[in-house]
């Protein structure tokens, strides 16, 4: 499932829904406590839950999820946005990532150095502190875009870092995080690796702008996962989930789950730092039946040794 096709799905869910308090209520004690901080997306559990959107937050609440992330938000009325927030806040509940507008893509690649390019993902970066504010959020994804292939590829990597410099400085004194995602759907993006990314970190030189570890590309474009977190740790700000093949739960593909999570749980713990993990995958199953085998993916990948 590509990236678009997450937004697509969130901004048409946001158009028709009316958001209110609905039948369900926020639970006192949830059906299951996490190790790790799990984040859902709206649809996720629609067939359980319901179209509602605060509807769907009551229910991932009361089953022991709490945080959010919501790749369209950004282009969610404000006041749906507002209802949103207020309802998280009720519940406990943190915002994970949205995507910022425009933050670069193949039309508008940042590899490419163009002034018009960096312009749009400049306007992206200041309207995205704007939704973080009234969301509550921290982190916001930024994907630069495809290759720029008539330039050499220093001059590209150059032209990112500059760019995203520029970007950190309107997120950083909001306290708002770009995490740069490396993927895996098409040969023509710039950011592929997590090797690359982190040199990409590291020239930026901000707390602003940090990695977005997506253990499903990165699974498919380097593999070796637990060494490349470790190798990356320092400059991660946020981890997301999807099992190869498929982009669906865990335990659906070749993916050790238990393992990776134990090892991000051990070694947050010990230098006492925290993740959310986002749930960017589909369901393996369709309907209700295929939304609780969603959630006894995670409490079975959940149960490792602390």
């Amino acid at each position: 499932m590509r990236r678009r096709n997450f937004v697509k799905s969130t901004l048409g869910l946001a158009g028709a829904a009316a958001l209110s308090t609905g039948n369900l209520s926020a639970r006192p004690t949830a059906k299951n406590k996490f190790n790790l901080k799990y984040a859902p997306h709206f649809g996720m559990f629609k067939n359980m839950a319901g179209d509602d959107l605060i509807d769907q937050l009551k229910f991932m609440a009361d089953q022991g999820f709490t945080a959010l992330e919501d790749n369209g938000m950004m282009g969610r009325p404000v006041d749906v946005q507002e209802k949103i927030a207020k309802e998280m806040s009720r519940l406990g509940m943190e915002m994970g990532v949205f995507v910022i507008d425009k933050g670069g893509n193949g039309a508008n690649t940042l590899a490419a150095g163009k002034k018009e390019y960096v312009d749009i993902f400049l306007d992206g970066c200041k309207r995205a502190v704007e939704t973080a504010k009234r969301v509550n959020a921290k982190w916001a994804t930024v994907v630069p875009g495809d290759f720029e292939r008539n330039l050499p590829i220093g001059l590209q990597t150059g032209n990112v870092i500059d760019a995203l410099r520029r970007g950190s400085e309107i997120l950083e004194p909001a306290g708002l995080t770009m995490v740069l995602e490396p993927l895996s759907d098409t040969p023509n993006l710039f950011l592929r690796t997590s090797d690359q990314t982190y040199e990409i970190c590291r020239g930026v030189n901000s707390p602003s702008c940090k990695i977005l570890f997506d253990i499903y590309h990165m699974q498919k474009n380097e593999g070796h996962i637990i060494p490349h977190i470790n190798w990356a740790w320092p400059e991660i700000g946020y981890f997301q989930i999807g099992d190869n093949p498929g982009r669906k739960e865990p335990t659906t593909g070749e993916i050790n789950y238990k393992n990776i999570f134990k090892y991000i749980y051990d070694r947050s713990k010990k230098e006492n730092k925290s993740f959310i993990m986002g749930m960017e995958h589909g369901n393996f199953n369709p309907g209700k039946e295929g939304e609780q085998s969603v959630i006894n993916a995670y409490i079975e990948s959940d149960k490792f040794p602390i």
